[in-house]
């Protein structure tokens, strides 16, 4: 019975340092766990915090570099709108020369066109001037005959008859080429387009001044243009 008694006191002994031991076990190993997940905790936290230090940094080292660009694409910007001022002022200035030239092509067209109508109206206007003498001739030969002396001689008068007809023919070729006489009857007022004053007749009665008294020499016009005014005498105030 003693050593029954031994016995179970030694195991109780035994048990008790047993339970004691794995208490300490399970203390000591509740410590490691704790602190291994402090540790892990701190790590996290460390690595969180340098890793948003290390973004921070990035992103202050990434702002200039974001900045670069912006100011880049102003400056880009500003250089396209003035290119874009210099072709719109060259646009209109080019644009204002070629309507002034133009204008200019088209005013020398028409002017060539109307040298053109007036060299073919008025091209024969030396030949005419020429020819003008002739009729000028032709006019005093038949008026200086009198009517008496030709009835007289029949050869006086089938000479002026030849002449007179010379003379028609020659007035139908003018007005054909459309030189026609400028013969102003008296009393018909004093045109200085076509008229040219040679002398002062004394006024009469029944006539108003600066009319037309007499005429020396009748003048031509080619088409609308005054070849040769006619000479004329004109009355003078009183």
């Amino acid at each position: 019975c003693t050593d029954l008694h031994i016995h179970s006191v030694n195991m109780a002994v035994v048990g008790r340092m047993c339970s004691r031991l794995v208490r300490n076990l399970l203390l000591a190993r509740s410590g490691l766990v704790k602190n291994s997940v402090s540790q892990r905790c701190q790590w996290h936290f460390l690595s969180t915090t340098a890793a948003k230090t290390e973004s921070g940094q990035k992103s202050e080292e990434k702002t200039p570099q974001e900045d670069k660009p912006a100011e880049a694409g102003t400056q880009a910007e500003d250089v396209f709108k003035e290119e874009r001022e210099k072709l719109t002022s060259s646009i209109a200035e080019l644009q204002d020369k070629y309507k002034r030239a133009l204008a200019e092509t088209e005013n020398v067209r028409q002017r060539l066109n109307k040298q053109i109508e007036d060299a073919k109206l008025f091209g024969i206007q030396g030949f005419c001037k020429d020819l003008l003498e002739v009729a000028d001739i032709l006019n005093r030969a038949t008026n200086s005959v009198p009517e008496e002396v030709m009835n007289e001689s029949p050869h006086l008068k089938s000479l002026f008859e030849g002449l007179t007809m010379t003379e028609s023919q020659l007035q139908r070729v003018f007005t054909r080429y459309g030189l026609t006489q400028i013969s102003p009857e008296e009393g018909e007022v004093f045109d200085p387009n076509i008229h040219e004053a040679l002398f002062q007749a004394p006024q009469i009665e029944g006539r108003e001044p600066g009319t037309v008294a007499k005429v020396t020499k009748i003048g031509y016009r080619l088409h609308s243009r005054t070849l040769r005014p006619a000479l004329v005498g004109v009355y003078k105030e009183c």
